[in-house]
């Protein structure tokens, strides 16, 4: 099978510029391509998993990858997929997160010995003059067709800014800069980014006279359709600080029925006669499939070490058992009033819930216990002395738990 079969197989694919001319670049190691970063956070996230992924299964058949990170375009704010306008960010604040996104991307691919290229576009984007670029790119770009372009649809009816409406502009002159600088010949994003990726392969055709390729990633969507990636408490990242080791497996092990195959599928590197064979699995042999998952993503991005401390941390907690190895929360001294604390502030500060609302709903459904003990009054309270030492082991639902100390 080649790649792009296998790419096909795991249902990678979703649009393509010239099949013909894609399946020769990376079926030969002829590829040199690259993926986009936006350095809108300290850290990379579920959304950035596949696309890191997708580097590491071409750059293992020879392909260069070319991460690109974002500290230019992060100036303006892609607008696709999103109803309002991002927030700005300072200078600082992007040259920050690229940083952070350096480390990050190492786990994934090998920047050794010239393997792959990591580039940043503020090197050229925040030196281009204005008038320049109108006269130069901007007459490359017909407005009608980018009104027609699905990432501008859906932010018209709110109110399209005129300084969002250069993203396009932005990374189609990523692409012409790379093809140029790096020889880069195949641009890869997700599925939402198909008109920026076009703009691109236009822009080296009537630039330069050359034929460039793109071919975008089918969107990580649970099976109603929305983005994965995202709990109740917020994104799920790949920094150990932001989402602990435990949480991540516990994220993938709760995944849908009818999800974790096909995130086994587009998301690990098990061989695909091994991830068929889990295609007649129900009910407990689900579950397996969901651990299996868990562990060959945790131990991707974390380790083998820290995944095996997650699964066995999991096996611990839901036989019974206590470890010491359960995320922890730590509350601070202003959250109790005469030595004990109400269970709505304990719930919300060790992060089990976004407000107090969502706190306060969650002891009234009955959803919520301490020390093994469920908590259906709103206006029960604890001693300070239970969170010393080993602390106290808060536990919503039946798979969210904390070990709460305090400081």
């Amino acid at each position: 099978m080649t790649l792009y079969d296998e790419l096909v197989a795991r249902g990678l694919i979703a649009q393509v510029t010239d099949e013909d001319v894609i399946k020769d670049l990376i079926n030969n190691g002829k590829a040199t391509f690259y993926i986009g970063f936006d350095p809108t956070a300290d850290s990379l996230h579920v959304g950035h998993f596949m696309a890191l992924c997708l580097m590491k299964r071409l750059q293992m058949a020879g392909n260069k990858p070319i991460a690109l990170v974002g500290g230019g375009t992060a100036m303006i704010g892609d607008p696709s997929g999103r109803s309002d306008m991002r927030k700005m960010l300072t200078t600082e604040q992007i040259e920050h997160n690229c940083e952070c996104f350096k480390k990050q991307m190492s786990r994934f691919i090998d920047f050794s010995d010239d393997k792959a290229l990591l580039v940043n576009n503020a090197d050229w984007l925040l030196k281009l003059n204005y008038v320049e670029l109108l006269r130069e790119v901007g007459a490359c770009f017909s407005v009608n067709n980018m009104l027609r372009a699905e990432c501008y649809k859906q932010r018209m009816e709110k109110g399209l800014s005129f300084l969002e409406f250069n993203y396009m502009i932005m990374q189609s002159y990523d692409f012409y800069m790379l093809y140029q600088k790096y020889g880069c010949n195949l641009q890869f994003g997700g599925d939402d980014q198909w008109s920026n990726m076009l703009g691109g392969t236009e822009l080296i055709r009537r630039k330069l006279g050359k034929d460039a390729s793109a071919m975008t990633i089918t969107l990580l969507l649970n099976s109603e359709g929305k983005k994965m990636g995202k709990t109740q408490s917020g994104a799920v990242w790949l920094d150990p600080e932001k989402t602990s080791p435990y949480e991540f497996y516990q994220y993938w092990r709760n995944v849908a029925d009818a999800d974790v195959l096909k995130c086994i599928r587009m998301l690990t590197f098990l061989p695909l006669e091994e991830i068929d064979a889990m295609d007649s699995w129900e009910g407990a042999q689900l579950n397996k499939a969901k651990e299996i998952l868990a562990f060959e993503l945790t131990k991707m991005v974390h380790g083998e070490d820290e995944a095996k401390k997650a699964e066995n941390t999991a096996k611990a907690i839901f036989t019974g058992g206590d470890s010491a190895d359960m995320p922890g929360a730590v509350l601070t001294e202003d959250a109790f009033k005469d030595g004990v604390v109400d269970v709505i502030t304990l719930v919300h500060q060790a992060g089990l819930a976004a407000s107090r609302s969502e706190a306060r709903r969650a002891v009234q459904q009955g959803g919520i216990s301490v020390n093994g003990e469920k908590v259906t009054e709103i206006d029960a309270s604890f001693a300070k002395d239970i969170f010393e030492g080993e602390g106290a082991v808060l536990k919503k639902g039946k798979k969210t738990f904390r070990k709460v100390t305090i400081s």
